[in-house]
């Protein structure tokens, strides 16, 4: 059986930055093992497998360890494919997910999101959390993921987390963000507990970023920038219990699996 795969930097208009993710169109599902055998192959933050059913696309997300309920990057990967690759004659795509409903629009060659606002609550500062990171918290927050707040763009940059005590704690990863110097929020995002130490773009922690960052700023209407060591530029919007968030793709490599 030979599959097509396609590996996509997301949040990206050039390769080596932003996201990169692994995108298979399957006409039928995989068993679960198999996938995330191939997903622990290809060793990148995410890999998704898509499988139409009626008009929508069914799209899961495998890291190199586990599947995850939500991905951003890797769901903006997929309908780059499926827009570029595949050459889907809409301009909107519809999925659905453990998560409930997404899709993904174009508008000349960006991309946007439309996913569920998930709005974080406080938890309140702990030594635990401050150790972990081996930062100073502004505040804390917890909503899927833990929610630190910072004083600063360079405190984000700074962190520099305790791998094995941050996979101790009870979530799955953990969102660092400050308010930016030249967009308006910035954020970091580790995961060791599911693989992932640090996610280079990640769409899905913008959940609860942009409904945090639009009431504390004021504004509906953001950029962010998440400040890896590669990098990656969002465009955020606030639509009532939704978001929308937009960037750009670039397809890096096409390929065949070869499974005999």
């Amino acid at each position: 059986m030979q599959l097509e795969f396609h590996q996509v930097d997301a949040f990206s208009d050039r390769p080596f930055s932003g996201n990169p993710a692994m995108v298979y169109r399957l006409d039928t599902w995989l068993d679960d093992e198999l996938m995330q055998k191939i997903a622990a192959e290809h060793n990148l933050a995410e890999t998704a497998f898509l499988v139409r059913e009626g008009a929508v696309w069914h799209i899961r997300w495998f890291t190199p360890t586990t599947e995850v309920p939500l991905c951003g990057h890797a769901t903006l990967a997929s309908a780059y494919v499926l827009f570029e690759i595949y050459k889907e004659p809409v301009e909107r795509l519809d999925f659905i997910c453990k998560s409930g409903p997404l899709s993904v629009s174009r508008e000349g060659k960006r991309l946007w999101l439309d996913f569920p606002a998930i709005v974080p609550t406080d938890v309140g500062v702990t030594l635990d959390v401050e150790r972990a990171l081996g930062v100073k918290a502004v505040d804390v927050l917890g909503s899927k993921e833990l929610f630190v707040v910072l004083e600063s763009e360079q405190a984000v940059l700074d962190c520099q987390p305790d791998m094995v005590a941050l996979a101790k704690l009870p979530w799955p990863g953990a969102i660092v963000t400050a308010k930016g110097n030249t967009h308006d929020f910035v954020s970091r995002y580790f995961a060791p507990a599911i693989g992932i130490n640090e996610d280079p773009v990640t769409g899905s922690t913008h959940c609860s970023l942009i409904p945090y960052w639009s009431e504390r700023l004021s504004k509906s209407s953001l950029t962010a920038y998440q400040c890896s060591a590669r990098g990656g530029e969002l465009f955020c919007q606030l639509e009532g219990d939704r978001v929308s968030i937009g960037g750009n793709a670039t397809l890096f490599a096409s390929g065949k699996l070869m499974l005999g």
